[in-house]
């Protein structure tokens, strides 16, 4: 479709050269039109709009007539002698596809894709918490449940990629070594976690685990020399009241489990500042990203596990399991472990679909449902004003989410 208009300064910026670019433009373009701007209105370092419309337009293509080598003025002369326009190709983000180009996803799709996103993100965490903590009740070796979890994820990604129902990632070492820092912060998070798990109720260990976010503010502030705005160090007093009001009030507090969640919170924000310095520049999906952070972080945990609990007590502890449990207990172990990294790679792979703040509102909703469900299920007693130290604490998650926007 072709338009003549004039145009204003607004929008668009004449780059120089024979390029015209916008700043951030979104991609991919809905359609393509074109535009034929008068000659003697084009100026090195303007900005540009159409005058009849408000929506912004984004010029896609060079000016065909100049040669990016040659003065602007000259090229303007040598113009002149054949015609006074220049034509160029831009699109309006609001038109649809043309039919050589792929459609994009309506706003409607986007979000029943993303609330479906949500969904298995929630039920698989839901699933996995269950099976962790009746594996971690009759068979208390966290460092083992945290290595099969690992090992399970590995072989699954391995297959995957083998079987060529997921691409394998094109990675090299500089890779490996940007991911390292980012596979040691996940290990001592993840086994700290189930270390917490094992001690105590895992409604109490995600009341905790939902404090991350002060954790994340202070390592930036202190460490990074990040600046916030009021707002967001407004939200961590509720969400530090609370966790401190769930804790005093937990009718089966232990150090040991208070602890490891709470290490585990300061892991993973280490883990997030180095996903963030080492990951940039590098292009891989959500998907192969966690495979190759699962594998890495399974070659790290292996030795320590073997150290820390060893296989003697591995066998001792798995036969005791299987008599009080029967075969049951077997499958108790695996859904644990595929569960586990089912959840992690849908959370993963969610980021490549949304935008870190939708993703903080998520896990802020995954927690709310993680900790509704184990205490039915586990029958957890809570009291009153312990419930009311959660909520406070999830509020100021959430509260932390809006703030951070």
């Amino acid at each position: 479709m072709g338009m003549i208009s004039t145009i204003n300064r607004s929008t668009l910026i004449i780059a120089g050269g024979s390029n015209i670019y916008r700043k951030n433009p979104p991609a991919p373009p809905p359609r393509n039109v074109s535009v034929s701007l008068p000659l003697t209105a084009l100026k090195r370092g303007q900005i540009y709009s159409l005058s009849k419309t408000r929506k912004p337009l984004y010029i896609i293509s060079s000016l065909e007539p100049f040669d990016s080598d040659l003065p602007i003025l000259k090229k303007q002369d040598d113009l002149k002698k054949s015609s006074s326009l220049i034509t160029c190709h831009v699109y309006t983000p609001s038109r649809p596809f043309d039919d050589d180009q792929p459609p994009r996803i309506s706003e409607t799709a986007q979000k029943i894709k993303i609330g479906i996103y949500f969904a298995i993100w929630w039920s698989l965490n839901v699933v996995f918490n269950i099976y962790n903590k009746k594996v971690l009740n009759v068979y208390p070796y966290p460092w083992l449940t945290s290595t099969l979890s690992l090992a399970t994820g590995s072989i699954i990604m391995l297959i995957a990629w083998i079987t060529k129902i997921a691409d394998a990632p094109n990675i090299d070492m500089d890779f490996w070594k940007s991911l390292f820092p980012v596979a040691v912060a996940h290990t001592i998070g993840h086994v700290a976690a189930t270390v917490s798990m094992s001690k105590v109720a895992v409604s109490f260990t995600h009341i905790i685990k939902s404090s991350e976010p002060a954790f994340s503010v202070l390592v930036s502030r202190l460490i990074l020399g990040d600046r916030f705005p009021v707002a967001v160090y407004l939200s961590l007093i509720p969400i530090i009241g609370g966790c401190g009001l769930a804790a005093l009030t937990e009718m089966n507090f232990n150090l040991t489990g208070f602890m490891g969640a709470m290490i585990s919170n300061l892991a993973f924000v280490f883990r997030n500042i180095f996903s963030k310095k080492g990951m940039k520049g590098k292009s891989i999906s959500g998907m192969n990203y966690y495979a190759c952070l699962c594998m890495l972080s399974l070659v790290i945990l292996t030795p320590f596990a073997f150290a820390v609990e060893g296989l003697q007590m591995w066998i001792a502890g798995w036969r005791l399991a299987s008599f009080e449990i029967g075969p049951q207990f077997v499958w108790w172990v695996v859904a644990q472990s595929v569960f586990y990294h089912l959840y992690n790679q849908v959370s993963y792979m969610s980021l490549d679909e949304i935008s870190p703040l939708t993703f903080s509102v998520g896990n802020t909703m995954k927690r709310i449902s993680v900790i509704v469900s184990s205490i039915i299920i586990f029958q957890t007693p809570v009291r009153p004003v312990n419930a009311l130290g959660a909520a406070i604490a999830i509020l100021g998650t959430f509260l932390y989410s809006q703030a951070k926007q």
